[in-house]
């Protein structure tokens, strides 16, 4: 039994341990307000090269001598500002790539005004990164680039990389959703079409604001959001090192961004709620997103303890893409953690720059061209045709964005989809697409600000054309999962008609050409349909 006695004095000793305690930190309190008030970040040199509507296309000041043949594009989130993947100089995602000898550029979408509640996926992926990618690609001299695309940003940079492959050197995909078949965490299941509209959120606010977005979030972890990090912060207000890494993130946090209107909806409904992009069965516009052109080199890197984005809603999607180069790195952090913490950026990064940097050096797309050079306009016609299942045609050499680079940072191009989707853009047309960029009155709900013509569509005439030239191996590419790149695997091992592959031992098959078994068994049951 404790001496009554004692237990008193030990009460008193701990009530003049923490009155102590208090009085430090009240002493120190003044300065950590100061701190936290006038904390910088996004401190890596760079300038805006490149401006449409609200968005700013930055490229940062190189860290090396040499940089690697092909420039990085970081495609980011709708939601938040990007500076976290700038956070301070010793945490920062661009300065470790451009330490690394990357030419780096990003995309700062800005806040969208009432006037943009109609900007789409399509908006965003058709036009904008598009009219990013092609400002990167002129600025570099490159017909191809890498992107990396983080959180939100990754799942627009999938479905960019399946309408643009022919502009897309190696593919990052960070904490991105792609993938929403149960395996999605908290943010699927609360997104549920059972339980939620997000058209009933629209309907309300236009735009989504940030702090809706702000409550949803924090409701994940309540606690941990909402106490015990300031219960951390008081304890460690001491240290000044800690003190700034926690303004910063508060900084971050409390600076979100409202979501435009439209594209939260496609975004809730044909993402999370559908699994439209996963399935194959995504249209943006009137194109469809079919995963299978990803045939490029793809790296995922997910986060363990990722509770927004759990590697269940990520690395499936390697399994349903073209590439037959895909690597998974998944790291024992969370969400934020990928970017910010020190250890991602001692153990993590040097392996994701080592990955880019494997395929971003001695590229010559002219001497190494993809696709051989066609002898006649109608070879060109088929090898477009054949080359690209979303329909649209080759824009390698990049005029579309000719002249003056920084005189181009000064024109604002429209939010109009463009007439020649998929062909290199005639300079009437760039000052065309910069008359109007966005509507004078502020869209109805649902209302769409884009020209509705369908561009870019195969013709039965081309389809003909494509049937004439191209080899019995093309067959294959008519069933679902098929791209050109699976067909030239199967072809090499002896597959190039449906019989053939209805023929086949899947074991054997899978071996030999690292094709998961499950895969092959599906595209022989589609054969045996047909």
């Amino acid at each position: 039994m404790n001496n009554p006695f004692a237990t008193a004095l030990n009460m008193q000793r701990q009530a003049w341990e923490a009155t102590a305690d208090l009085a430090e930190k009240s002493q120190v309190a003044p300065d950590r307000t100061e701190t936290v008030e006038n904390i910088e970040v996004g401190q890596t040199p760079s300038e805006v090269v490149y401006e449409e509507n609200k968005l700013e296309l930055l490229h940062y000041e190189s860290q090396t001598e040499e940089q690697h043949d092909v420039p990085i594009l970081i495609v980011y989130a709708l939601i938040n500002k990007p500076y976290i993947l700038d956070l301070q100089p010793d945490r920062s995602v661009v300065r470790t790539l451009l330490e690394s000898g990357f030419d780096v550029y990003l995309i700062d979408w800005g806040e969208p005004s009432k006037l943009d509640r109609s900007l789409s996926l399509d908006d965003y992926v058709n036009r904008y990164i598009d009219n990013c990618v092609d400002v990167v690609r002129e600025r570099s001299g490159q017909d191809s680039i890498n992107i990396l695309g983080y959180c939100m940003g990754g799942t627009k940079s999938a479905m960019y990389a399946s309408l643009y492959p022919e502009k897309v050197k190696n593919l990052g995909l960070m904490a991105a959703g792609l993938c929403f078949a149960g395996e999605g965490g908290v943010l699927e299941l609360w997104g549920g079409e059972e339980f939620y509209d997000p058209e009933t959120v629209t309907e309300t606010f236009d735009n989504v604001p940030a702090e809706f977005l702000d409550v949803g979030f924090a409701l994940m972890d309540p606690v941990a959001n909402n106490v015990t990090k300031y219960v951390r912060f008081y304890d460690n207000m001491e240290d000044e090192d800690f003190v700034e890494n926690f303004a910063r993130m508060e900084r971050w946090l409390d600076e979100g961004i409202d979501v435009a209107g439209e594209a939260y909806e496609e975004f809730i409904r044909d993402i999370y709620q559908d699994n439209k992009l996963y399935n194959n069965e995504l249209y943006l516009g009137d194109e469809r997103v079919d995963v299978s052109n990803i045939d490029m080199p793809v790296l995922q890197i997910v986060a363990e303890y990722d509770h927004l984005i759990p590697p269940g809603a990520s690395k499936p999607f390697n399994e349903v893409i073209g590439s037959d180069d895909t690597e998974v790195l998944e790291f024992a952090t969370g969400h934020i953690g990928m970017s910010v913490s020190s250890r991602s950026h001692e153990e993590l990064w040097p392996q994701v720059s080592e990955w880019f940097e494997e395929r971003s050096n001695g590229t010559d797309v002219e001497s190494e061209p993809e696709t051989p050079e066609p002898e006649t306009e109608d070879a060109a016609l088929a090898e477009d045709v054949a080359g690209d299942e979303s329909g649209t045609a080759d824009l390698s050499d990049g005029s579309g964005l000719e002249g003056d680079v920084e005189a181009s940072a000064e024109t604002d191009l429209d939010d109009e989809t463009s007439d020649l989707h998929g062909e290199d853009r005639s300079d009437e047309e760039i000052v065309e697409r910069g008359e109007d960029d966005i509507q004078e009155e502020p869209a109805e709900p649902g209302e769409m600000n884009v020209d509705e013509e369908v561009v870019g569509e195969v013709t039965d005439e081309d389809v003909d054309a494509e049937s004439a030239i191209e080899s019995e191996t093309d067959e294959l590419t008519d069933l679902d999962g098929i791209g050109q790149a699976y067909a030239d695997t199967l072809a090499e091992a002896g597959i190039e008609t449906f019989d053939q592959l209805t023929d086949a031992d899947v074991a054997e098959l899978a071996t030999e050409t690292g094709i998961s078994p499950s895969r092959i068994e599906d595209w022989i049951e589609q054969a045996e349909r047909r």
